[in-house]
């Protein structure tokens, strides 16, 4: 659990933005997560939206009616509250979304905007694999898609998810972003940036490095798939991903699904326990695991 103080800064006269932490951890989300829950079923008059991130949140509010220093003050109220009473499970999903690393889309793309890179001379992996020590593309594929990641927050784009990789600090893999950003990404491209995963929702500008591609829809406006029902964004801050390695056969097969209609990725719900994966975080995973792939 946190306990240093939640930083507060005004936006202008209509937001408030309200800093966790500095740095992205799982103790951080969970205490934003509470906080934004305390401060939606207080339903304070004058409050329009409460935006959830991944180690802050903001809200935004009508000065009109609820006056910025009163809902300071209601606000910080509420952060003892919050440490008391800090949520410590969540009811959730784990989700399989294939990958397809080093795809040739990407490819083509990220040696058009070489003079944008660190490292011109190198593909995204091969840069990502040497500044994390690995030995190869191979071992970083492996080092990214061993563990599970936890969704912190969506947005930027529609749909864009934000993802934090569950393993001890000393294994967290981090790459920088591109010295400057691309005019092009494909669409749901696998991209990273700092400690952050992410799947580009829709094909546009972006400087995150690129790793490969998965054929999982993960937005869909129209909500033409069965998985789309609820809602045009798949994504939910609190999901669990786990990614799989697949070759070019099964990404076109999956493809051909999605073309069709009947392709759905494959999700379990799950009760994730904080303070359980906390006291044994590679027991919990396994356990993750088999939630996912036990039928």
């Amino acid at each position: 659990m946190l306990t240093q103080p939640i930083r507060y800064t005004f936006g202008g006269d209509e937001q408030l933005f309200a800093e966790i932490s500095e740095s992205m951890s799982l103790p951080a989300f969970f205490k934003s997560l509470s906080m934004v829950k305390n401060i939606k079923e207080q339903a304070y008059d004058g409050i329009l939206d409460v935006c959830l991130a991944n180690a802050s949140f903001q809200i935004r509010f009508n000065p009109d009616i609820l006056h910025p220093d009163d809902l300071l003050a209601k606000i910080k109220s509420l952060e003892s509250l919050t440490d008391s009473q800090q949520l410590q499970s969540l009811e959730t999903r784990i989700v399989e979304i294939p990958v397809l690393y080093n795809d040739p889309w990407t490819y083509e793309t990220l040696m058009r905007f070489r003079d944008r890179h660190q490292d011109p001379d190198a593909t995204d992996l091969e840069y990502a694999a040497r500044i994390n020590g690995l030995k190869n593309v191979e071992a970083f594929i492996e080092a990214h898609s061993s563990s599970p990641w936890f969704v912190s927050m969506v947005g930027f784009v529609s749909g864009l998810p934000f993802m934090f990789q569950m393993v001890e600090q000393e294994k967290q893999l981090e790459v920088p972003k591109y010295l400057s950003p691309r005019t092009d990404t494909p669409k749901q491209t696998l991209g990273y940036g700092g400690c952050f995963s992410c799947i580009y929702s829709v094909r546009g500008a972006g400087g995150y490095q690129m790793f490969g591609v998965t054929p999982t829809p993960i937005y869909d406006p129209k909500q033409t798939l069965p998985y789309f029902k609820e809602s045009m964004v798949f994504f939910r801050a609190g999901d669990i991903v786990q990614f799989k390695a697949v070759d070019r056969n099964e990404y076109d097969c999956i493809l051909k699904k999605v073309e069709e209609g009947s392709y759905s990725p494959k999700t379990r719900p799950f009760s994730f326990d904080f303070d359980c994966y906390q006291n044994n975080p590679e027991d919990y995973k396994k356990k993750m695991m088999e939630v996912l792939y036990v039928d």
